[in-house]
């Protein structure tokens, strides 16, 4: 009898930024998903959000992941390059991971887990939450695209004509699905528009 193929492995990082909600969600997608290995690892900041945000306590945000992780603990899994995974999400991801990720400082498991992702030339998606942008954002955006990473901010498509928060959440935790090759039908699919009729 053949083996079952082993699980793809996403890790999930959920930073300090406002918009806990897309790192949750990501988890609750993915636990329902066959095949999938959740890694996750929340920074301090990020904790505060969850609660803040989402009234949610450790244990349940925990409980969605298969493995959690310890942001402090440089010496996990996930931070060596012979750590198996097919990418990385962070969602969200705020100015304070970006600019270390885009500078390799590597300071946390965060960091360090997205460093080791580029230097392995696997996917990694930032979902960066920040507005209005000023100059250093921006160049350390191109830095990370320079490197390979994604840059994906959670935005509205409201070309979908979202009837609620959870269906404009779904829509961004949808698009980076797709960027780390994770099959799912969260959201619809942008069909097209007819071509009007001639004389309108």
């Amino acid at each position: 009898m053949a083996d079952s193929p082993a699980p793809r492995r996403i890790i999930v990082a959920i930073s300090g930024a406002s918009g806990a909600v897309y790192g949750v969600r990501l988890l609750q997608v993915m636990r329902e998903m066959a095949g999938i290995e959740t890694h996750l690892v929340v920074s301090e900041a990020g904790w505060r959000n969850l609660h803040h945000e989402l009234d949610m306590e450790r244990a349940s945000v925990e409980s969605l992941a298969d493995q959690v992780h310890d942001v402090h603990n440089v010496g996990a899994a996930i931070a060596s390059g012979s750590f198996q995974c097919s990418g990385m999400v962070v969602a969200p991801c705020s100015m304070r991971t970006l600019a270390a990720v885009a500078h390799g400082l590597a300071d946390n498991l965060i960091a360090r887990a997205a460093d080791v992702v580029l230097k392995e030339r696997r996917r990694l998606v930032l979902m960066v939450r920040e507005s209005p942008l000023h100059l250093v954002h921006l160049r350390n955006m191109i830095s990370v695209t320079e490197m390979g990473g994604i840059i994906c901010p959670p935005l509205p498509a409201f070309y979908l004509r979202p009837q609620s928060v959870s269906d404009i959440v779904d829509y961004s935790v949808a698009r980076a699905l797709d960027l780390l090759d994770v099959p799912h039908t969260l959201a619809p699919r942008w069909q097209g528009l007819a071509l009007p009729e001639a004389g309108v």
